[in-house]
């Protein structure tokens, strides 16, 4: 097991519900410029994908969300309901995103935040260069969790907060670079 992947921390600072992630892959990332989905409020997301091999992290995230169970028993109207009744973060990429090769033998949690992540290298100095951070890329990410009862739907969500890129990797979605796009000579009846 790698150094990073054994730094997984459930509760720095004594907060039950937050989590440092081990090394997860970044999916849908929206962390430079806020997005709206579905006409919501405009928020900063991306999907972990989190490999079902990471126990840490895996157990990290379910006691942060019993915590955070525990926590927002308020807004569940004084009781702590059960599991089934609620909607959970932690989903399972092998049953919710089959077709997806990205999601294969992983778990994954959407994160949000009204507020951009400070987005830092290995060494933790700021990244300011948008290309250094793409769905595909590995990273450690803090998230928090927080219980919701909106419109009659009760559940746990996932606050997104800052991220630490760890290394590149191939990019999700289809989209190439440009240099290997141009990388041939142009024929000279290129125009023609």
């Amino acid at each position: 097991m790698s150094n990073t992947a054994s730094r997984v921390n459930r509760s720095p600072g004594k907060n039950p519900t937050k989590v440092i992630t081990g090394i997860v892959r970044l999916s849908y990332a929206n962390v430079w410029e806020p997005k709206s989905i579905n006409g919501g409020a405009e928020k900063y997301s991306v999907s972990l994908i989190i490999p079902k091999s990471d126990t840490k992290t895996i157990a990290a995230i379910n006691a942060a969300v019993d915590a955070a169970i525990e926590e927002g028993k308020g807004k569940f109207g004084g009781k702590i309901p059960s599991k089934a009744q609620l909607k959970l973060p932690l989903r399972d990429g092998d049953v919710d995103r089959p077709d997806d090769e990205a999601y294969a033998n992983s778990y994954f949690v959407n994160a949000n935040s009204n507020t951009a992540p400070q987005i830092v290298d290995r060494q933790v100095n700021p990244i300011l260069e948008r290309s250094e951070i793409y769905s595909g890329v590995y990273a450690r990410v803090s998230i928090n969790f927080y219980a919701f009862n909106s419109n009659g739907n009760k559940g746990i969500a996932c606050g997104l907060g800052n991220i630490q890129k760890i290394r590149d990797g191939e990019p999700l979605g289809g989209r190439s670079n440009a240099a290997d796009d141009f990388a041939a000579d142009v024929d000279d009846d290129f125009l023609s």
